[in-house]
């Protein structure tokens, strides 16, 4: 039996930055209309201002659709958030900007949980600016952890075969090692092992783990917390089953490119995983929140308003962020237990 065709929610991120230049560029590549019907949730009108500052695109329309069951496969649908104009300040950090990010956000939500659309890439936002409306919004993986009810996420990088989660993600760095814990780090390593198996049908995962301190603490030299806390989480989790292995020095681990030996590796903090990462995946990464029921995806960078209207910002990492998306709704559709 054919594979259904899938319906991917695309929400248009932050109007003031790269969310439409990307989105435009990635979806005027036809073929990949033949792999999923595609709907932005955003502004027909914001579109076509930002249309108008790229070469080549005077010919790209979307297909407006009140509601996604009218989506038609092999166009690109737009359901419109709002009717009002919106301002478009390019490069700035406003309020309007983070409220029809938001509002964007909103209305795939609804629609996912209600099983009209398979999965959601979210173009990206600027948190400043959904703060200058919600104080409470935190960021996209918060967001759809608290609308799924689902306690434990995992902020998940991938390019290919390289694959990062973080313990810790939005978060002080001064503030990490009051927050990690053994059970934390041995929930995270759970929902990594789970969505290694299921979302990239990988079976016995090995999973590399990273200190926190310099030297791995070096025998407690640097710091406690390696033989305290992620050396005992680790040894745990490998009794149960999980086939966890460290902690490992960061620099080390990435210098000697030990990380192709291992299925995915999970770190202590943001910055430990983004900045080899970011190294390693050429711009082309891809940001996935796993442990969810549903299939969020996101390019792996930011709103860039330094180059936002020059027509120069890469459309690859939403690209691959909706190849991604597809590939695990088809994943999970055929898992087993």
């Amino acid at each position: 039996m054919a594979d259904k065709m899938l319906k991917i929610g695309i929400t248009h991120g932050d109007t003031n930055g790269i969310g439409y230049e990307i989105i435009t560029k990635a979806l005027l590549d036809a073929r990949l209309l033949e792999l999923c019907t595609i709907l932005v949730y955003g502004s027909s009108k914001v579109a076509s201002y930002h249309r108008k500052l790229m070469k080549g695109c005077a010919d790209f329309k979307f297909n407006m659709v009140k509601q996604a069951v009218n989506t038609v496969q092999q166009k690109v649908n737009m359901i419109n958030i709002t009717s009002d104009d919106i301002k478009v300040d390019l490069g700035q950090s406003t309020a309007i900007a983070g409220k029809v990010s938001l509002d964007a956000l909103n209305l795939a939500k609804d629609d996912i949980l209600k099983g009209n659309i398979d999965a959601i890439v979210t173009a990206p936002i600027n948190k400043n600016s959904v703060r200058m409306y919600n104080a409470d919004f935190v960021g996209h993986t918060e967001f759809f952890s608290k609308i799924c009810n689902t306690k434990d996420v995992l902020m998940l990088m991938i390019h290919d075969s390289l694959r990062i989660g973080t313990v810790t993600t939005h978060c002080a760095l001064s503030d990490v090692p009051k927050v990690l814990n053994k059970d934390l780090i041995k929930r995270k390593l759970n929902v990594l092992n789970k969505s290694l198996r299921q979302d990239f049908v990988v079976t016995n995962p090995r999973i590399a783990v990273l200190s926190l301190n310099p030297h791995a603490g070096e025998n407690g030299a640097f710091g406690q917390e390696e033989k305290q806390i992620i050396a005992p989480a680790i040894e745990e989790c490998f009794n149960e089953g999980i086939y966890a292995f460290g902690p490992y020095a960061a620099d080390g681990f990435f210098a000697n490119n030990e990380y192709r030996k291992y299925d995915a590796i999970l770190a202590m903090y943001h910055d430990q995983a983004m900045i080899p990462f970011k190294l390693l995946s050429y711009g082309e990464g891809v940001n996935f929140t796993a442990g969810l029921p549903i299939v969020r995806t996101s390019p792996a960078h930011g709103t860039a308003y330094d180059i936002v209207g020059k027509d120069c910002a890469s459309e690859e990492s939403l690209r691959q962020a909706i190849y991604l998306a597809c590939d695990i709704c088809r994943n999970r559709s055929r898992h087993i237990d």
